[in-house]
């Protein structure tokens, strides 16, 4: 099937350099915070791609929980493919990809785990069905049918049914701490601005890229 054809032109006001925070987290706070006003869906849905020791790249879509100058912050199953490629390979991106806004945001960097306190503060705020869910998956892991799975939850929810559902040892958080951020503002005849943060001996320097 030939989609050669489908483009569109980016009609967006342009981004110069002096509307830039000197902070890449806080540009990225502001940015963040216009695609929630303007509806867009899920605006902390993120691509994150690793890279295990093999060299082959991995990507999936999770959902950002908490950010701040110290780093960016997802949780997921230490068993599953993601987690066996950042304890082999501990850099990790990720790309917002706010595209009703004409935006994308790409953040690198090194990726350590949570504290098992921030774990918890955070698997005690999840809906009672998602802490189930944490404890029957093995995530990534081959399973014969939905039937098995659907099994294992009912398992689980009377094992549980008299108390709280434990945060499982086998599930927690991850921080990309940052050491390089583009933001993306798309522009028409794909003239797009483009808008590097490297950090450099401590500080953020900010250069303009070419589209």
């Amino acid at each position: 099937m030939d989609i050669s054809d489908m483009r569109r032109d980016f009609e967006s006001e342009g981004l110069d350099r002096d509307q830039l925070d000197a902070d890449p987290v806080r540009q990225f706070e502001t940015w963040f915070n216009h695609a929630r006003e303007a509806g867009v869906l899920e605006p902390n849905a993120l691509s994150l791609s690793t890279v295990g020791a093999n060299g082959q790249p991995g990507l999936r879509t999770v959902l950002l929980k908490y950010f701040d100058g110290a780093g960016f912050v997802f949780y997921t199953n230490y068993g599953s493919r993601k987690a066996h490629e950042l304890a082999e390979n501990p850099r990790a991106a990720m790309l917002f990809p706010w595209l009703a806004l004409n935006r994308q945001v790409i953040i690198q960097g090194t990726v350590e785990k949570v504290s098992k306190t921030e774990s918890l503060r955070y698997f005690s705020s999840r809906p009672r069905g998602s802490q189930v869910g944490a404890w029957v998956s093995e995530q990534s892991q081959a399973i014969t049918s939905r039937g098995l799975l659907e099994q294992k939850v009912a398992e689980m929810k009377q094992r549980f049914q008299n108390g709280e559902v434990p945060l499982p040892s086998f599930w927690g958080g991850y921080r990309l701490v940052p050491d390089r951020f583009e933001f993306w503002q798309g522009r028409p005849s794909r003239l797009h601005d483009r808008f590097e943060y490297v950090r450099d001996d401590g500080h953020w320097r900010i250069q303009r890229l070419q589209p």
